[in-house]
């Protein structure tokens, strides 16, 4: 009985070494082979030399005017030369290091010759001698192995779709093929790399896309939905009226985008159903009101509320940005535990939780130990959530009866990425800025230009200003030309003899960090050189310079949260990126981080340019790896693929548990925030 999960040693042909050099490209199954896609077609139509642009891969056809010859020169290298006739014009051919066609240049007879055009020399750089007529005009080229041809693997697809096709079977429902016009899986495989031409061949990537979309979604939404069902919410029937009058009261109009947002969460609060909601804004966006106005919803319902961060210091400020906020509310009584808590104010903390007296806490780590108890937690919301492991936050979350949790982040994420990366979460996104905001100013600079950088921080430093010094290395590497932390540091110490400079970076003990950090906030030190350890977190409202060497070295969503640590009070503030790209690459992010402050804009360019797996820093990001589909290009077909997903959970959630629905719906595997 075949199947497509036969080994692929199984087609004729493949022998121990050719299996080997297979499984070096992920290739055991027949499977693997079919879905091993083609990265691009070759068009081999042939053309008339009037349409030809200079540099273009065509094929030509014409007579051979003269024989083969076959020059040699250094070792292993050869040069094969002959002339083609078309239409009375004569082109010139050559063949680098593959003598071996000299036999098939016959004087006289008609050829075709697929190779790169120079306009400009009349003359054909050939790739490979087609013969006088090409069977297809449209031929695939696929990511090979050294010792694996092209040809071997094209013969290697072809005898696969001979022996299986008949086992191909189809693995989306009737009516999803039928609704979204789908061509059917075999016909889509097959034409993924043996189509007809450019328009079976869209079609046949639009089909495959959207089955690998379908399936993350549908995947996604089924753990949501078993989540729901199996935590019910606890229901949180808060005070509207109250929290209404605390919003009228505050000395500012929330944005549009936090009213909407606040809306939401709040929704999900008298919701039957679990709350696992993400909230993402950008830097300076207002996520904290935001999340205090939750936290306040729930307390009015007589429930405890917590706000958990990743570090010390930002744990103190979150503290007491929400005893301010707070400060006029006699009902909200907030506590801050951490690591430095002493243990007697520990242990009444501990005590006023457990009865129900604090009903609001903020703290670091230490909320995860075993003693800390709560009379009712409501809101668990945890704040750069990516810095929490899995089971961390699950430990929060289980000190409760199922409490909400609200996760925040400060990096924007673009919606596609969203989707997939969080996509068993709802998403609320904070996408504007309070009004009053001043934009950071960013500058590219090159390095020749540092001494009149130095010059103007000086300046501003003697107004009383604080800057921050960023390199993308602690110490000097013997590899890479770059400014490191500690010869910048030296540098920097030596030129501004008469403020005072600070250096921070990863392999500092975190008490260390948190140590040197605070000194900057108070203004204990002027100058703050620092690795990308302060992308996130702490308000410095009186830094308004950052400088970031070696600029080139950081992705744009990087770039964007280290700008943001400047432009937090009410000063101008200004951002230079400092570097010498080598490739256009390296100058687009520059020229972009110039053009706009938006960090959405950024995240969708960065996403562009880097890909789903380097965005977030590290391959291990949860993300599925497609085998076609593109995050970044193919988003009209993820919200299809959404759309589809839902609408079969909703009106046909049966067929989740027959085949082929369930089988490939356990293939699917990522990383869930639920586990």
């Amino acid at each position: 009985m075949l199947s497509l999960t036969d080994s692929v040693g199984l087609l004729k042909g493949v022998g121990p070494k050719m299996a080997q050099d297979l499984a070096s490209m992920d290739i055991l199954t027949v499977e693997d082979l079919l879905l091993h896609f083609p990265f691009r077609f070759e068009d081999i139509k042939e053309r008339e030399l009037t349409e030809i642009a200079d540099g273009e891969k065509v094929v030509l056809k014409g007579i051979a005017v003269s024989e083969g010859i076959v020059n040699h020169f250094g070792y292993k290298k050869n040069r094969l030369l002959f002339r083609l006739q078309q239409d009375g014009v004569v082109i010139n051919v050559t063949f680098f290091n593959q003598a071996y066609l000299a036999s098939k240049v016959i004087l006289g007879d008609e050829i075709a010759v697929f190779g790169k055009w120079d306009a400009k020399r009349r003359a054909l750089t050939g790739i490979k001698i087609i013969g006088s007529q090409s069977k297809e005009d449209y031929q695939p080229v696929y990511h090979v192995v050294k010792n694996l041809s092209q040809a071997r693997l094209v013969k290697l697809i072809k005898e696969a779709f001979e022996q299986y096709s008949a086992v191909i079977t189809e693995s989306l429902p009737a009516q999803i093929i039928q609704q979204y016009e789908l061509l059917n899986r075999e016909t889509a495989l097959y034409a993924m790399h043996f189509p007809k031409d450019e328009e079976v061949s869209q079609k046949a990537r639009r089909r495959i896309i959207f089955e690998e979309f379908f399936y993350f979604q549908l995947k996604m939404l089924s753990l949501k939905e078993k989540e729901q069902q199996k935590k019910a919410g606890q229901r949180i029937t808060y005070d509207n009226q109250k929290l209404k009058q605390l919003i009228q009261s505050l000395p500012f109009e929330l944005t549009a985008a936090q009213k909407r947002v606040t809306n939401e969460i709040c929704r999900d609060l008298l919701a039957p159903y679990h709350m696992q909601r993400l909230l993402q804004g950008d830097v300076g966006s207002g996520k904290t009101v935001v999340a205090a106005l939750a936290l306040y919803a729930v307390i009015t319902a007589g429930k405890q509320g917590v706000l958990m961060a990743p570090t010390e210091i930002l744990a103190q400020q979150h503290f007491v940005t929400l005893s301010q906020f707070f400060a006029a509310v006699p009902e909200v009584h907030v506590e801050l535990l951490t690591a430095s808590t002493k243990t007697k104010a520990r242990r009444e903390l501990l005590t006023n939780l457990a009865n129900g007296q604090v009903n609001l806490v903020v703290g670091t780590h230490a909320l995860l130990q075993p003693d800390v108890n709560f009379a009712d937690l409501g809101l668990v919301i945890t704040d750069e959530q990516h810095r929490f492991g899995v089971n961390q936050r699950k430990i929060l979350r289980e000190k409760g009866t199922f409490p909400e949790v609200l996760f925040m982040t400060a990096t924007p994420i673009p919606r596609t990425l969203a989707i997939t990366a969080y996509g068993e979460m709802d998403v609320s996104i904070i996408n504007e800025l309070p009004k009053g905001r001043k934009p950071i100013l960013t500058k590219w600079v090159r390095p020749g230009q540092m001494s009149q950088v130095l010059q103007y921080v000086g300046e501003k430093l003697a107004q009383g200003d604080q800057a921050y010094f960023i390199s993308p290395l602690i110490a000097e590497s013997e590899t890479l030309d770059l400014k490191n932390a500690e010869e910048l540091f030296a540098e920097l110490s030596s030129y501004f003899k008469n403020y005072r400079v600070g250096l921070l970076h990863g392999k500092m003990k975190n008490d260390e960090k948190e140590a040197i950090m605070a000194a900057f906030k108070a203004h204990e030190l002027d100058v703050l050189v620092s690795t990308t350890v302060i992308e996130v977190g702490v308000d410095v409202p009186n830094a308004t310079l950052m400088v970031i060497m070696d600029a080139d070295r950081f992705g744009l969503a990087q770039l964007h949260q280290l700008r943001g640590r400047v432009g937090r009070g009410s000063k101008a503030s200004l951002c230079v990126l400092v570097a010498e790209p080598k490739g256009e690459n390296g100058k687009e992010r520059m020229k972009i981080m110039t053009q706009t402050n938006d960090g959405f804009v950024l995240s969708q360019k960065d996403l562009e340019m880097r890909g789903p797996g380097e965005f977030f820093g590290s391959r291990q990001s949860g993300l599925p790896q497609f085998h076609l589909a593109d995050l970044a290009r193919d988003e009209e077909l993820l919200d299809l693929a959404q759309h589809a997903a839902k609408e079969l959970l909703q009106r046909h959630g049966e067929l989740l548990t027959t085949s082929p629905l369930k089988e490939r719906l356990a293939q699917q595997v990522f990383t869930s925030y639920f586990d």
